[in-house]
C-alpha cells in the first residue's frame, strides 16, 4: 500500500469537509416508506427515495419475496450461463417483455449492469450512437465501453434540431442508435420521445430508452414515458430497473427484440460475469408488475400528488424545475448550499438529498424531492413549508 496515495486521498477528503461538500451516509433502521426511522434522528418524512409507488414494503411484494427465498434459497451462487438460471428468472423476463410489448427481456444484477453491458455487445465498427447530453452515468459509461470504430456523439439535451443534424450527418452509417433517458433523474423533465421516434423513423435509427424513473410513474398504466407519448411500439430497446417504482430491491433489465437479448446472453460482459438475481428479487419484480397491472390507480395517485407538490411550491414563491414526473428538483446554487439546506431540513424532520458538482453542473446544485404515492398531502405540505422556512433563514 502506498503511503503517499493514502495521504493524498485523506487530504482530498479533508478538502471536501472544509468546503462543506462531504457526503455522509445516513442509516435507516427499518423499511422504506413515506416515513423512515433514521439513526440518531428518529422518524422523518422520506423525500429521497425512488419508491414511487410505495411498493418497497408492500405486504404482497414482501411475502412473495419471502416465499421465493424459502423455495429457491438465498442465491444461485453462479452466473446465468453456467448454472445460475432458475425458472423464476424466466418468468420475470416473460413478465417484463409482456409489460413492454417486446419479443423478449433479459434480467441483470442492476440497471447499471444492463446499460454498461448493452452497447458493446450489439454494435459493430461504423455504427453510430447518439446520446442525450444529460443521460444517466450508466448510459454514458456503457457507450464509452464500445469498441474501436464505433462513432459516439452527444446532442444537446432534448435538442431535436441538433439530433436531426447528427442523424443526417451519419445517414450512411451501417446503423444508428438514439439513446435517451425517459425521465432525466436530476432535472425531472422527460425526453420528447414522440419527436425522437419520428426522427428515428425518418433516418432509419433505433431508439434505446432507459426508463428507470419513468416505469410505474408515467403513462396511464404506468408503462412509462413511451406510454405517456403513445409510442410504446416505436421504441426498439428498453432498459430499466426493478429497484425504483417496482420496489423489488435491485436488478435491471433489457427488453427488446429477441436477437438483442440473445446476443447479450452471448457477449454482454456484466451478464456473463455476474451472478443471477436472487430468486427473491425476481419474484418480487414479477409481483410488482402484477400489482401495477391490477392497480393503475396507484399511478394516477402518484401523478396527482407530484403535480400538487410542484404547484404548491410555486404558490409559496419557490421555483421547482418544470416537469411531469415524480422528480421535483429545486435549484439552490452552490453544492455547499444544497448540502447545508438538506441538513437543515433534516432537523425539521424532512429527509431529502442535496446534489451538487460533479453530479450536476457547478452553480446548479439542487435539492431533489422524490414523490411517492405513499406520501400524504399533509406530509408534502409540511415539506414545502419547511423548505420555504430554511430558504428564508439562509
Amino acid at each position: 500500500m502506498s503511503n503517499n496515495l493514502i495521504s493524498r486521498l485523506q487530504d482530498e477528503l479533508d478538502g471536501f469537509e472544509r468546503a462543506g461538500t462531504y457526503k455522509k451516509l445516513k442509516t435507516i433502521e427499518g423499511p422504506i416508506g413515506d416515513k423512515v426511522w433514521l439513526k440518531g434522528k428518529g422518524e422523518v418524512v422520506l423525500l429521497s427515495s425512488n419508491d414511487y409507488l410505495g411498493l418497497a414494503n408492500h405486504p404482497e411484494v414482501v411475502s412473495t419475496a419471502r416465499d421465493a427465498l424459502l423455495s429457491y434459497g438465498a442465491s444461485t451462487a453462479s452466473v446465468r450461463f453456467i448454472c445460475g438460471t432458475q425458472d423464476i428468472h424466466q418468468t420475470l423476463e416473460a413478465d417484463l417483455a409482456r409489460f413492454h410489448g417486446t419479443e423478449a427481456a433479459l434480467s441483470y444484477s442492476s440497471c447499471w449492469a444492463a446499460n454498461t453491458g448493452l452497447f458493446a455487445a450489439i454494435t459493430a465498427p461504423g455504427d453510430v450512437i447518439l446520446s442525450d447530453a444529460l443521460n444517466h452515468a450508466s448510459l454514458i459509461d456503457g457507450i464509452r465501453a464500445t469498441g474501436k470504430g464505433i462513432i459516439r456523439d452527444v446532442y444537446r439535451h432534448s435538442d431535436m434540431a441538433e439530433l436531426e443534424a447528427k442523424l443526417k450527418e451519419h445517414q450512411d452509417a451501417p446503423s444508428r442508435l438514439i439513446v435517451t433517458d425517459g425521465v432525466f433523474s436530476m432535472e425531472g423533465d422527460i425526453a420528447p420521445l414522440d419527436q425522437i421516434v419520428a426522427l428515428a423513423k425518418k433516418y432509419d435509427a433505433l431508439v434505446v430508452l432507459d426508463d428507470s424513473h419513468g416505469l410505474g410513474v408515467m403513462g396511464k398504466m404506468g408503462r412509462g414515458t413511451a406510454e405517456h407519448f403513445g409510442v410504446m411500439e416505436e421504441v426498439d430497446i428498453f432498459t430499466g430497473t426493478l429497484g425504483k417504482a417496482l420496489g423489488a430491491g435491485t436488478g435491471g433489465f433489457v427488453a427488446g427484440p429477441k436477437a438483442v437479448t440473445e446476443m447479450l446472453v452471448q457477449k454482454s460482459r456484466p451478464h456473463l460475469f455476474s451472478n443471477a438475481l436472487p430468486a427473491s428479487v425476481a419474484a418480487a419484480g414479477s409481483k410488482s408488475l402484477e400489482l401495477l397491472d391490477r392497480h393503475p390507480d396507484m399511478v394516477t395517485e402518484l401523478q396527482t400528488k407530484a403535480a400538487w407538490f410542484r404547484k404548491y411550491l410555486k404558490e409559496l414563491g419557490l421555483n421547482p424545475l418544470e416537469g411531469d414526473s415524480a422528480v421535483v428538483p429545486v435549484i439552490v446554487g452552490e453544492t455547499a448550499t444544497a448540502i447545508r439546506l438538506a441538513g437543515e431540513l433534516l432537523e425539521e424532520g424532512i429527509f431529502v438529498t442535496g446534489f451538487g458538482f460533479p453530479v450536476v453542473p457547478e452553480g446548479e446544485a439542487r435539492l431533489r424531492f422524490q414523490i411517492s404515492a405513499a406520501h400524504t398531502e399533509i406530509e408534502l405540505e409540511e415539506t414545502a413549508k419547511a423548505l420555504q422556512k430554511c430558504l428564508k433563514a439562509g
